[in-house]
Parts: structure tokens; C-alpha cells; sequence
């Protein structure tokens, strides 16, 4: 079975990820010694007892301040994610995982399956633990392909999970317990969806660290960290538009909408990297694009800003990131009036064969058209070409100032050498380029530069979890067909029948397979003197079990029976007494072990018998039932192909 990492490795990121623990686990005490505080403080009419809580309560609040921050320090540890290379790459921002409690199934499942199903509990212990081991594995994957696909192989288990063991009207009691990624307040809750929401977050987070540790300076590095950036804010759209009402801040919609739009503003910046590791030459329409590409991921990253600037989201956003966003918007405006600066400069005017080319580039290169000459006057004239130009590195200039102000604001960014030097080197760039191309002799007044007009070639994806790829077969396979054995679905208890043969044979029809079901039973032949009922499946012949048998299988086993007759053992669900309802379900899937499609998941109130129904995660998913049924719908009366009478 797939293993997650060593947690005892003691990797700079382990050491991260320990560290998260251990402040998880603090933040838990002290929100417990918090709500018992607040319960006392309630509860007292006495006003010294009410003092002394007050007191405690504050200074629980201010410990839990203290957490926090240590928290959001870890949670800006983004250069432990980074990768090692000597050349010079902007940071990212990965997440860190959000972590579980363990989680002990053995008695839940177990009562379940003696209660439910009606089998000996004991002989399912080993697909318990093993259900629990890969648990316990997807706490820790490896930052690879092989972690993506451990926590992918469980999330599919838990399609399973869900279907065997959680009925639409009951839990199962246990509680599914996992921490804030961005706070670190534990929530719990007895909803699979929370459990399943849970891992999709850590999918997406994953892939974020993943695309952090990419080596930026190389294509494929690039092209690697683009795919996992695209496939991180395909996780969090993901789980934003499937389920609702999370009882965590970092699953809330506002907090997905603000990573989802993180990852895009990243892949937009990995996307300008490329231009600009491709586009090594330096001609004019080059260098347009460069400007115009850069204006696109400024604009990206101020949309970022805003979203993380919002009331109810910047008091848990750490603010690092907030900044780091905010100074990258500066950042990159500034390199695409760089940009333009240098295409005006740098390039030769144009031949009259390129004017043409050139005039219809810049005509939709500017948000506002430049003052001054034409742009084929403008284009032609090396004078009015170095005045706008001087324009846009003054504005480059004040713009890489602001990115430098603000990044100085934040004690933990303040650490980041690699992006102080990245700041300081675009700069340095700019102010070179200015004191080259300003003449003494200019006494004209540098007007004000239009910004640039953004635009990409290579618009970002929102890449959505792609479930199938990692096959998983149903762990509880042995307890029978889902189409019948599933926590949905209540039958009465298993009856064994004895049967003899008449002359005309058994007197029934029976249909399809996995289970066999016995779709008509003659009046007054030896099946209905037994007491076999149309609608029932056959689960055994002779003791053989056959919840899983084709329907030649069955008809084998009958077929092979002598005077002494046949052992037949058969259930018949609730609810199907009526023809119609037997159709129906035999209808259903017919492979236990099929493999989930990204099932749509739909947030439901639910009927979960609890206080608080509406703070549940929960959904529905739209079953995948076909409008034509397995035997091509043919009528009771008629015997078709896959019905025969015996």
C-alpha cells in the first residue's frame, strides 16, 4: 500500500511541518481553557469570580495572539519551499498542509457491518486497518507525483467510504477532526464532506509546493511550475464550487475565491518568466510584448490584493503574503514601463517595411494615447522616442521605489534576501537606463507616461482535479455490489430457501447479474411454493456465496443440482416489494468496484440529525444511474435476452 513521507525525517520542511503541529496542538489547549473561561464568566454572578476570569481570558486571548502569529511566521516560511538553484527567482507562495487528529474506525465500521449488513464484523478487520493505514499515510506525503496521488487514491476511497458506511439520515458518530491551514483553529465535524473537503485543500496545497520548488531558470522547471499552479487553483475552484458552509476559515468561499486567484497571479508571473527566457531577442515587437506581459501579471496581483485586503479576509491572511502580492503589483508595473522604455531606446526606428507592423503594435500598446506627435511621427523620431521613453523609466523608477517601501514594511519579507535582491537589481537597472538616455541639455518637462495596456499569450487555466487518473478499487468490496449493498439501501434479513425442481423447471425468470435478481416467479410452481418472491436477489447456491456472480455463474449452479434439490439464500430490500422498484434497482451500477468521475457534489442541507444541520458540510451527488436500464428495459411479461425462464 502507498506510504506517505517519514515524518521523522527531519527535512527543513518536516521540521516546518512539525513545528505547525506542535502550535496546532497549543492553540487547541488554549482555545479549550478559553471556552471554559467564557462558560464560568457566564455562568458567575460573583464579581470577584467574574474578575479573576476576565483576567484569565485576557491573557488566553493574548497567548493565542501569540500562536497566531508564530503561526503565520511558519506559514511565511516560503523560502523553505523554494528550490536551490544559484539563479535568481522570485519567491512563491506555497501553503502549508492542513493537519488531521488520528482517526480510529475499527469499532464504528465493525458495528456497522454486524448491524447493517449482517456479516461477521471480525472477517472485515483487515480492510479496516487498511483503510486506517492509508489514512495515516496521506497525513504525510512526499512532495512529488507520489504524494498527489496518495491523497487522490484516498479521497476516491472515501467515495466508497461514503456509500458503504454513511446513510443519508444517520452519521456514524466518529468525528472528523482537521486544523485551520492559515490559523490553526482545530474544527470537527462528523460530515465525510469535511473530511473529503479536507484532503481536496491539501491536494491543492501540495501542488503549491510542488510549483514553489521549481527550478524557474529553465523551461521545463517553468512549464512543471505553471502545470502545478494551474492544477492548485483547479483544487481550490474545485472545492469552492462543491461544498459549502466549511466550519474552517481556510475552506470558506471568500478564502478559496482569494487562493484560487494567488495561484493564477503566480502562473501569470511563471508565464512572463517564459517570455522572457524565449524571447531572447531584442527587437522592437519583443520587447512590447515583454512590457505588455508584465502589465498583465501587475494586474493580476493587484486583483490578488484587493481580494486579500477585504474586510473579513485580511485578518487571516498572514501579512506576509499580503505584502509580497502587493509588492510583486509594484514590482512587475514597474518592469512593464521598463519594458517600454527600452523598446523605445534600445531599437532602431523603424524601415518603412516595418512601419506598418510596428504603428499597428503600438496603436494598442498604451491605455491612453501619449501626447504629442503621431505614433508614426513618434515611431520614426529618435528624439520624441527617447522623451517618451524617459517618461517610462521615471515612472519604472517611482514604481520599483513604492515596491521597495512597502516590502520594507514587513519584518518577515525584510528576511527575504532574494527578493530584496530581485527588487534592488531591477532598480539599479532603471536608474542606469535613466542617467544613460537623460541629456543635460533637456529642458522639456518629462511628461507623464500612459501605462501600459496588459495583455498575455498565454492565458492561465484553472486545471480541476482530474479523479480517474488514480484507479482505486472499493476496499469493501466483500460485503456485495453497491447497487444493493450500500449504506442506502435496507433489506430484510437474508432467508434460506430449499428448492426442488419441477417438470417445468424452478418456475421463476431471472435477470442480469452481480446480484442476480429473480424478476418473475410463476404462480403455483416449485419457486413460489418455496416462498421465492419476484424482486428478491440470490446472494447464495448450495452455500456458495454469489452476491458478485454472472448470470451464467448462477445458472450453472442451478443447473447442476440433483433430486435433492438446491439451498437457495435470498434477500429482498425494503421499499421494493413493488415490480417496478426491483426494475429499478437492478438498473443501477453494476460494478461495486467502479471508479468515481469526479462526482459532482452538490451542497444539501442535510438530514443529519444534529442542531446545527445548516453549519454541516454536506452534498449530494447526482447519481449515475443510465435512463436505459442494463437489460434494455424489457417488460415483466416478455422473456428477453438476459432473462430467461428456468
Amino acid at each position: 500500500s502507498q506510504q506517505g513521507c517519514d515524518p521523522f525525517a527531519q527535512t527543513q520542511r518536516s521540521k516546518l511541518q512539525h513545528r505547525r503541529a506542535r502550535i496546532n496542538q497549543q492553540i487547541n489547549k488554549e482555545m479549550r481553557m478559553r471556552a471554559g473561561a467564557e462558560n464560568l464568566f457566564r455562568a458567575t454572578s460573583n464579581h470577584k469570580v467574574k474578575e479573576t476570569v476576565a483576567l484569565e481570558l485576557s491573557y488566553v486571548n493574548s497567548n493565542l495572539q501569540l500562536l497566531k502569529e508564530e503561526l503565520e511566521e511558519l506559514n511565511s516560511s516560503v523560502d523553505v519551499y523554494q528550490n536551490d538553484s544559484e539563479s535568481i527567482s522570485v519567491p512563491m507562495i506555497p501553503l502549508g498542509l492542513k493537519e488531521t487528529k488520528e482517526l480510529d474506525l475499527l469499532v464504528p465500521l465493525k458495528d456497522f457491518i454486524s448491524e447493517h449488513y449482517g456479516e461477521e464484523s471480525v472477517q472485515f478487520e483487515k480492510e479496516i486497518k487498511e483503510f486506517m493505514e492509508l489514512r495515516q499515510a496521506m497525513r504525510t506525503p512526499s512532495r512529488n507525483e507520489a504524494g498527489l496521488e496518495l491523497l487522490m487514491e484516498y479521497y476516491n476511497q472515501l467515495y466508497f467510504l461514503d456509500s458503504r458506511f454513511f446513510p443519508p439520515t444517520k452519521t456514524l458518530g466518529v468525528f472528523f477532526h482537521w486544523y485551520d491551514s492559515l490559523t490553526g483553529v482545530p474544527s470537527h465535524q462528523r460530515a465525510l464532506a469535511f473530511e473529503k473537503g479536507s484532503v481536496l485543500f491539501n491536494l491543492g496545497a501540495l501542488h503549491t509546493q510542488i510549483g514553489a520548488r521549481q527550478d524557474r531558470a529553465s523551461l521545463p522547471g517553468l512549464n512543471q511550475a505553471i502545470d502545478a499552479f494551474q492544477k492548485a487553483a483547479g483544487a481550490f475552484n474545485y472545492l469552492k464550487e462543491n461544498f459549502s458552509n466549511a466550519p474552517s476559515l481556510d475552506m470558506s468561499a471568500a478564502s478559496l475565491t482569494m487562493l484560487v486567484r494567488l495561484m493564477v497571479a503566480q502562473v501569470q508571473e511563471c508565464v512572463f518568466e517564459k517570455m522572457t527566457l524565449l524571447r531572447a531577442q531584442n527587437d522592437f515587437l519583443s520587447r512590447l510584448q515583454l512590457a505588455q506581459e508584465a502589465a498583465r501579471v501587475e494586474d493580476v496581483y493587484s486583483l490578488v490584493h484587493q481580494t486579500m485586503s477585504q474586510p473579513h479576509v485580511k485578518d487571516y491572511v498572514p501579512f506576509s503574503w499580503t505584502t509580497m502580492v502587493h509588492v510583486k503589483s509594484e514590482h512587475f508595473k514597474a518592469l512593464s514601463h521598463y519594458f517600454a522604455a527600452i523598446a523605445l531606446c534600445d531599437c532602431p526606428a523603424p524601415s518603412e517595411a516595418e512601419l506598418l507592423e510596428q504603428e499597428k503594435a503600438f496603436l494598442q500598446f498604451h491605455v491612453t494615447m501619449p501626447e504629442g506627435p503621431s505614433l508614426r511621427v513618434l515611431l520614426q523620431d529618435p528624439e520624441e522616442r527617447r522623451k517618451l521613453g524617459k517618461a517610462h523609466l521615471k515612472k519604472a523608477i517611482m514604481k520599483h521605489e513604492e515596491a521597495m517601501r512597502i516590502h520594507g514594511l514587513c519584518k518577515i519579507l525584510r528576511k527575504m534576501d532574494i527578493l530584496q535582491e530581485v527588487l534592488s537589481f531591477a532598480h539599479k537597472r532603471s536608474l542606469s537606463k535613466y542617467s544613460e538616455i537623460d541629456h543635460e541639455e533637456d529642458f522639456f518637462e518629462t511628461g507623464e507616461a500612459p501605462d501600459i495596456h496588459p495583455k498575455t499569450h498565454q492565458k492561465p487555466e484553472i486545471k480541476s482535479p482530474n479523479f480517474a487518473q488514480v484507479k482505486v478499487t472499493d476496499l469493501f468490496h466483500r460485503l456485495g455490489p453497491l447497487s444493493v449493498f450500500s449504506a442506502k439501501n435496507k433489506w430484510y434479513p437474508a432467508r434460506r430457501v430449499h428448492l426442488m425442481r419441477g417438470e417445468n423447471g424452478f418456475g421463476f425468470t431471472l435477470r442480469g447479474d452481480s446480484p442476480v435478481l429473480i424478476a418473475g416467479v410463476i404462480p403455483g410452481g416449485c419457486a413460489a411454493e418455496a416462498g421465492l418472491k419476484e424482486g428478491d436477489y440470490i446472494i447464495s447456491v448450495n452455500g456458495k456465496d454469489c452476491k458478485w456472480s454472472k448470470h451464467a455463474e448462477v445458472v450453472q449452479l442451478l443447473k447442476s443440482t440433483g433430486k435433492e434439490g438446491v439451498d437457495i439464500g435470498v434477500i429482498t430490500l425494503q421499499g421494493s416489494e413493488c415490480p417496478k422498484a426491483a426494475d429499478r434497482k437492478a438498473a443501477v451500477m453494476s460494478s461495486g468496484s467502479a471508479v468515481l468521475k469526479g462526482d459532482k457534489e452538490n451542497s444539501r442541507k442535510s438530514l443529519m440529525n444534529s442542531k446545527s444541520a445548516s453549519t454541516l458540510l454536506v452534498w449530494s451527488k447526482r447519481s449515475k444511474r443510465s435512463k436505459k436500464s442494463t437489460y434494455g428495459g424489457v417488460p415483466f411479461t416478455t422473456v428477453g435476452d438476459n432473462e430467461a425462464m428456468y
